[in-house]
């Protein structure tokens, strides 16, 4: 039986958190698969994937956002297979930071003029959809710098509208 690895966090920060990957057997490993998932707004579940190659492994994972809880898991690629996953939470220090307030505005039928507050040199992400469900599990999505994106859409629907 192959064992799962163990997840250490070695250190974390308002925007970053270390940890180190190992395992427990003598089993020859060839990497690590390694996921990051968080929640944006309790809407859409986000993820980072990292495949790490190599026995043992420290990572250091930076962009994050303050005071907000991460799982990460991850599993072992070994000479006889795949390991079982393993899970570890930490939440990012600092405090988080307000949540941008949105203005949706439609310039035509097929698009949406989206403007928002927040504060500068971070990156946004505009989700949006037709539906909650959808929002939640599969939205359009694009990412900016900017305060505010022209988002192009179908025609005759109606659309939800998240950054």
């Amino acid at each position: 039986v192959i064992p799962p690895p163990v997840i250490r966090i070695e250190s974390y920060s308002e925007d970053s958190v270390s940890f180190s990957l190992k395992m427990s057997t003598n089993i020859k490993v060839s990497g690590y698969v390694v996921n990051i998932y968080w929640t944006f707004d309790t809407h859409r579940q986000e993820k980072r994937t990292l495949i790490i190659e190599g026995e043992k492994s420290v990572q250091k994972v930076a962009n994050l956002t303050a005071h907000t809880p991460y799982e990460i898991s991850a599993w072992a690629r070994t000479e006889l297979g795949d390991s079982p996953l393993s899970f570890v939470h930490v939440v990012t220090s600092g405090t988080r930071p307000a949540s941008p307030s949105l203005k949706a505005k439609a310039i035509n039928q097929t698009a949406v003029e989206c403007s928002w507050t927040g504060p500068r040199n971070v990156v946004y992400g505009i989700f949006y959809a037709t539906s909650f469900l959808e929002l939640y599990r599969s939205p359009h999505n694009t990412t900016t710098t900017s305060h505010n994106m022209t988002v192009l859409v179908q025609r005759d629907e109606q659309y939800l509208f998240l950054v």
